[in-house]
């Protein structure tokens, strides 16, 4: 999937940083995302564009599937479509 198969809504970047963002709304989420990666704050401000952080973001959901509905009703997304969103990150990635 390119950016030109995308429209924005559809972007895995787009939709990632949603999910990002849903989990820094938080404090206890987003502590709990920042200790299980390892990440701090100032790391995590300077890198939250990068397809790596973006991954982590909704691995971490998945991790944890009442979050990652709950995010996904707050995307006004199906859970799968954040789950497609990571996988089109790693392939990405799996180009860099």
């Amino acid at each position: 999937m390119t950016a030109r198969d995308t429209s924005p809504k559809d972007d895995p970047a787009i939709i990632a940083l949603g999910a990002l963002g849903w989990i820094l709304q938080s404090d206890s989420r987003g502590e709990r995302f920042l200790a299980l990666t390892g990440l701090d704050v100032d790391t995590l401000r300077a890198r939250a564009g990068t397809p790596h952080i973006m991954m982590a973001a909704i691995a971490f959901l998945e991790n944890h599937e009442p979050d990652l509905i709950a995010c996904a009703d707050a995307l006004d997304r199906a859970p799968a479509d954040l789950v497609s969103a990571r996988r089109a990150l790693e392939d990405i990635c799996d180009r860099c």
